[in-house]
């Protein structure tokens, strides 16, 4: 290899060196920089290589010397922290969204972003109730291909699938294909879900982004702008359960004032509450009303009941009597 080339290269092996090997706790001596140049097969003199640690220091490396033991140049401050890498990790590793194998590859990129011996600190196991991680690899590249369509301000075209008794993803409508307006991408119960304008009967749809299949990007400009803009998605998520659509209604429920957790952290801080009595409260909430909103008001047992409207107090009612009816005998 020549010379000349070595030299020019010398000082990227030295920012690699600082990078990948050096920390608070971890530095390295002169002569460690000099052995490790040589096994690049990169000669350097202490004049010139006290020039190039300059040069990183003026390029916005932190890179600082220590007398004390462990003595030598270290990197004081990498881009991340080492809490936010591990943040990071426990991220991607908690996310139903992201398969076994796409998180093992994410995990290896992170660890990249600190030196190796914090790396070994990030390999670590995160335990997520009840996770159920993806099979569908595609996903990831999907959500890229949908923020794509909608940064460009383009349309998609996409099969829609649904699980079958034989645990195989079948596409709806005989495999036909959905052609929509995407507007934005929201997280949900652990999934990813597109929100999107359905130009055929003029609202804005849901999918989730695990069960789409096929996605292509037309060149035909968005539709459903003015609907959008109509929307508050914060406000769409809350009052859907699981993403299950149904009618939406302004619902007033008695809670115990112990729930008082539970609705906050579902409807936020902003959610209507009203004292009933020392023990009780009462909250009016716009929602979707949906069997899945049954089943979450359900999981409150009898902490929860609602007041009007009086069809909704009665669907619910008929619907916990059949849920009753299959245990009495």
């Amino acid at each position: 290899m020549p010379k000349s080339y070595n030299q020019k290269i010398k000082i990227l092996y030295l920012m690699k060196m600082f990078s990948e090997e050096t920390d608070e706790k971890h530095s390295l001596t002169r002569n460690d920089l000099e052995e490790r140049l040589a096994e690049y097969g990169v000669s350097t003199e202490r004049k010139s290589l006290y020039n190039d640690i300059d040069t990183l220091k003026l390029f916005g490396m932190d890179i600082e010397y220590r007398k004390e033991r462990p003595a030598g140049y270290y990197l004081a401050s990498h881009d991340f922290e080492l809490p936010e890498l591990k943040l990071l990790v426990d991220a991607v590793q908690s996310s139903k969204f992201i398969t076994e194998r796409k998180s093992s590859s994410l995990i290896k990129k992170i660890e990249s972003l600190t030196s190796r011996y914090e790396a070994r600190q990030l390999q670590r196991q995160v335990y997520v109730s009840n996770r159920i991680k993806t099979m569908n690899e595609s996903i990831y590249y999907n959500v890229d291909k949908l923020h794509t369509a909608i940064a460009s301000n383009w349309q998609i075209r996409f099969q829609y699938t649904q699980w079958t008794i034989e645990k195989e993803l079948k596409p709806r409508r005989g495999g036909g294909m959905y052609q929509v307006s995407p507007w934005a991408l929201t997280w949900d119960d652990e999934n990813y879900y597109l929100i999107a304008y359905d130009e055929n009967v003029g609202i804005l749809k849901h999918f989730r982004v695990d069960k789409m299949l096929e996605i292509s990007i037309l060149d035909l400009p968005r539709e459903g702008q003015e609907e959008f803009g109509r929307c508050d998605l914060a406000y769409y998520t809350k009052k859907t359960f699981g993403m299950f659509a149904g009618e939406e209604q302004t619902v007033r429920i008695r809670f115990r004032n112990s729930l008082i957790g539970v609705i906050i952290d579902r409807f936020g801080k902003e959610v209507t509450v009203r004292e009933d009595g020392p023990e009780h409260f009462i909250a009016r909430v716009n929602i979707a009303v949906s069997d899945q909103f049954f089943g979450w008001l359900t999981g409150l047992g009898d902490g929860a009941e609602i007041l009007s409207p009086e069809e909704v107090r009665q669907e619910y009612k008929g619907l916990l009597k059949e849920i009753s009816q299959k245990y009495m005998d």
